[in-house]
């Protein structure tokens, strides 16, 4: 049986790195031109093919973005861009509007070529024309019920691959396509400049009363009407799989590599476990409590198990739940002496209780009894950015684990 695609997001090379190293099948990344998230560094083209080298080597795929909605000055320059992709060995091109499919096309035939979500494919028969134009993927649009996704995938035997998103930010607008932050700010969602104008606190005006602001208001603190939930669909995994969905995508090209760490690690280790014993399954809850020890929304699924309506916001605040703080990462570890070289990533202090993961491992905890500078010198608390230190660690540990502790403010 194929297992099915983890899709991770990957903001900068560090982010693609964490990402395959925590479980990822393949990234997706944006390049300087013609992506959908200037919010994110983004990759130069050497970066591009150093990411190349890390992922193919470890037998993990690249897929870069160019799903801008175009005017004709946005598409100047695209066929040289893609051959310089196609050469470097960039594994697929993820699109969304049909002159920019038509040019990546007649550039290079060989390329595959996936439907952004921003393609807004919602019915069998725009996915059959995308299979007919010769796309290898369609991501479906978000506001698809998981029965119309199991008809769409019974509908095409088998002839496109299916990818869906499965965690993440969700956008108000219909498949993320936005005209409110371009209206309000001059910041154009579909150029990949978002300014998040659904997560604003917003009042009523009536016409005849300019100035007069009715607070639209769920509490004393106003309201926040386009509010939504984050996507979490992690406890219905199974149902996802057995849908014959091939890809899962996961959110977040701006979010941490603490946050990628975590969520690509608690999804890993569900598909694992579904697979060893698909007709045994049952989900483990400690992949979601996991999951919340990440910076989040409340969590929905979404528009899977039907449309989503007023328990899909949030009203009260626009601001995310925080239970942990990232506050090191290893970067090298003894077995003989037990002391691992930790990067500080978050003010820390010795005898605190914390806890340390890995990739497909489940947490331990960790008293800092010892703790020394990189000179050997008695530390009391690492508050230096980045500071390299030192701390006995029981169980062994391994480049790249992560070390949180509950925030100060739980």
């Amino acid at each position: 049986m194929k297992k099915i695609e983890l899709l991770a997001p990957a903001g900068d090379l560090n982010k693609l790195k964490t990402a395959i190293d925590y479980g990822a099948d393949a990234v997706y990344l944006g390049g300087e031109s013609f992506g959908l998230r200037k919010a994110s560094k983004n990759f130069s083209m050497d970066e591009i093919e150093e990411g190349i080298l890390y992922a193919h080597s470890r037998g993990k795929k690249v897929h870069v973005t160019l799903n801008i909605i175009p005017h004709n000055k946005d598409i100047i320059g695209v066929e040289d861009y893609v051959r310089k992709l196609y050469d470097i060995g960039v594994d697929a091109l993820i699109v969304a509007d049909p002159g920019m499919f038509m040019k990546v096309k007649e550039t290079c035939p060989e390329m595959d070529i996936h439907i952004s979500t921003q393609g807004s494919v919602t019915n069998t028969s725009t996915v059959q024309f995308w299979s007919k134009m010769g796309a290898k993927r369609v991501v479906l649009a978000r506001e698809l019920s998981l029965d119309e996704i199991k008809s769409i995938i019974n509908d095409t035997k088998g002839t496109i691959e299916i990818e869906t998103f499965g965690h993440g930010a969700m956008c108000m607008s219909y498949s993320g396509r936005c005209l409110l932050s371009n209206y309000m700010t001059g910041r154009d969602a579909n150029m990949g400049d978002c300014a998040q104008p659904c997560r604003y606190k917003y009042y009523l005006v009536e016409e005849k009363r300019p100035g007069e602001y009715f607070p639209i208001e769920e509490h004393e603190e106003g309201t926040f009407i386009m509010n939504s939930k984050d996507l979490c669909i992690i406890e219905h995994l199974d149902e996802l799989i057995k849908a014959g969905i091939q890809s899962l995508k996961i959110e977040g090209r701006v979010k941490s590599e603490y946050y990628l760490a975590t969520v690509i690690r608690s999804y890993r280790m569900a598909i694992d476990d579904y697979y060893k014993n698909p007709g045994e399954y049952k989900f483990n809850p400690y992949l979601m409590e996991e999951i919340k020890k990440v910076s989040h929304r409340d969590f929905t699924t979404g528009f899977y198990f039907g449309k989503a309506n007023e328990d899909s916001q949030v009203y009260k605040t626009n601001s995310y739940i925080r239970g942990y703080d990232f506050v090191g990462l290893v970067l090298d570890y003894d077995p003989k002496s037990k002391i691992a070289t930790v990067e500080q990533r978050n003010r820390i202090f010795k005898d605190e209780l914390v806890e340390i993961f890995g990739p497909s491992i489940e947490h331990f905890e960790q008293k800092l009894y010892y703790m020394v500078d990189d000179e050997g010198n008695d530390l009391d608390v690492a508050n230096h950015a980045q500071q390299i230190f030192k701390i006995k660690v029981d169980n062994e540990v391994k480049s790249g684990y992560m070390i949180r502790r509950k925030s100060e403010s739980v």
